[in-house]
């Protein structure tokens, strides 16, 4: 069993790691001083690039339309992460993500707070938000495809301090290696409570290679945390 903390989380400094060739580092990354600033510069792109990106995703092209946003996401904190997903209950979704470092979210916020409503087409997102039925995903990783339904986790409520602690279980762990089992642990998490609500109440993520005793399933384990009093976060 393999345990980790889910925070405080690391953050990436603003030079970045050394290239190949160690002699020469990556050029410097801007950080805007003024996060509503940046996140009004972005939205000015977004609908200046929104024909170009409609269309490359109409031609079923995201890695074009990805391309379209690289840059004004990094003009944003070079920091974030995004993706262009099926929304929910747009056609598609824009997530925005500083994987819930504290010192990114004046920036999400600012991003959130000057997009435009949801519609039909968009819907936009400053956290990787949870799947309604995480039970029915299946995740291809490899040459495994690994179904979220047979997940199970042990939870272990810390009600004084309002957080869960958990290990996650997935019968595949012993035929995958540490890093692939280590991404298979947080992903379920985040697709039962979306990054947010598993950012602020889950404390200690184990690993679980052996099946565990006394498990619950991901739903359960969504109704256990949403239960929480206290509880800020919201999983749709």
């Amino acid at each position: 069993m393999r345990a980790f903390r889910r925070r405080p989380r690391a953050r990436h400094g603003s030079t970045g790691e050394p290239a190949v060739d160690p002699r020469t580092p990556w050029p410097e990354r801007r950080v805007p001083e003024d996060p509503e600033a940046a996140a009004r510069e972005f939205w000015r792109h977004w609908h200046d690039v929104l024909p170009e990106l409609s269309a490359a995703l109409g031609e079923d092209n995201p890695r074009a339309a990805e391309t379209l946003l690289c840059d004004a996401v990094a003009g944003v904190h070079p920091d974030l992460q995004f993706s262009l997903e099926r929304g929910t209950r747009s056609l598609y979704a824009l997530v925005v993500s500083g994987r819930e470092d504290p010192a990114l979210r004046p920036y999400t916020d600012a991003w959130k707070a000057a997009a435009p409503p949801d519609d039909a087409i968009w819907e936009f997102h400053d956290s990787v938000p949870p799947v309604p039925d995480p039970a029915g995903v299946t995740v291809n990783l490899g040459s495994h495809r690994i179904a979220l339904g047979d997940v199970r986790v042990v939870a272990q409520v810390d009600a004084a301090e309002g957080v869960v602690d958990v290990a996650v279980h997935h019968p595949v762990f012993a035929e995958l290696g540490e890093a692939e089992r280590t991404a298979m642990t947080f992903l379920p998490l985040d697709a039962a409570l979306g990054e947010r609500l598993a950012g602020e109440r889950l404390r200690r993520v184990e690993t679980a290679v052996a099946p565990p005793q006394s498990t619950v399933t991901l739903g359960e384990l969504r109704d256990l945390v949403l239960g929480l009093a206290g509880n800020v976060g919201e999983a749709h």
